[in-house]
């Protein structure tokens, strides 16, 4: 399968940011892509950064105008389109949101952002209500895509639910980088782990991992920190982890990577992971916390 990762930077104008979208789709198709995973929240700055109720203008419908356009994209091209969309689900009411399009421009399905972060200069419990479609792979023409987001990427529980249910690579889209103030070691430590966690879903579920992150510096609109510098390095991880292919940190790229889904059964057949799990074992993981 010949996946296509858009890697752009963002700023406050919508529709250079859609445009800049657009063509990373088109350059991506054009070098054979049949898969293209677009950031998270591509449309527009990273607004998480503070809390402003004027940035809920920014949200939309589903399908409204954005929605509409990448499905057209996805048609033109023929490709299977993950997007990242800001959901208006009602008043008060808002997701983030990665809708699937297949080659024909169907919806093939959504995944909510389950997982809901609230750290400083990551304020996104304001603007987002937690997913309620659950760990659900999207059925495409290509196969079953386990399509989560971003902070979804920390926690084990949910790649391991979605490759259960049959998906056939895990997909994040992200936003991530470094505060202005961290210091290169504290920078290095964070994007180590950030990278090793999910080498670590690929090696425990015997699974490719797609992980689209954006990148530039973009600034805190109220002054309060010095923005953050998104650190890019887009990768692929094979089924054991292995690493594909990473970006750089400070370029946008239209890259297509060809990767191999019939070296899941391969691997999973030398690493039996699924069949020695304690299923009988693990009823606490249901729970908050074991005292």
């Amino acid at each position: 399968m010949k996946v296509g990762l858009v890697q752009q930077t963002c700023s406050p104008d919508v529709e250079q940011n859609i445009q800049k979208s657009l063509e990373g789709i088109r350059a991506c198709a054009a070098q054979g892509a049949e898969l293209v995973v677009l950031q998270e929240l591509h449309c527009g700055i990273y607004f998480c950064q503070a809390e402003e109720v004027g940035m809920f203008d920014l949200a939309e419908p589903l399908p409204g105008p954005n929605y509409l356009r990448f499905q057209a994209a996805a048609a033109e091209n023929k490709v299977v389109l993950v997007t990242s969309l800001f959901e208006k689900r009602a008043p008060g009411i808002y997701h983030n949101t990665s809708v699937v399009f297949d080659k024909d421009g169907s919806e093939a399905g959504r995944y909510r952002k389950m997982h809901i972060p609230d750290d400083p200069a990551y304020y996104e419990k304001f603007y987002f209500t937690p997913g309620d479609l659950g760990f659900e792979p999207i059925q495409t023409s290509l196969g079953k895509l386990g399509v989560l987001v971003c902070w979804d990427q920390w926690y084990p529980e949910g790649a391991r639910l979605m490759a259960m249910k049959g998906a056939e690579v895990l997909i994040y889209p992200t936003a991530i980088g470094w505060e202005s103030s961290d210091a290169q070691n504290e920078k290095d430590r964070q994007f180590g782990a950030w990278q090793t966690i999910q080498r670590g879903h690929a090696v425990a579920n015997g699974l490719p991992v797609i992980a689209v992150n954006r990148t530039g510096t973009e600034p805190d609109w109220t002054g309060v920190t010095g923005g953050i510098q998104f650190w890019g390095q887009s990768f692929i991880a094979g089924p054991q982890g292995e690493l594909i292919y990473t970006a750089p940190i400070n370029e946008e790229v239209n890259v297509v990577i060809e990767v191999d889904k019939k070296r899941t059964e391969e691997v999973r057949r030398i690493w039996p992971f699924f069949r020695d799990r304690r299923i009988d074992a693990y009823e606490g993981l249901s729970k908050r916390y074991l005292d």
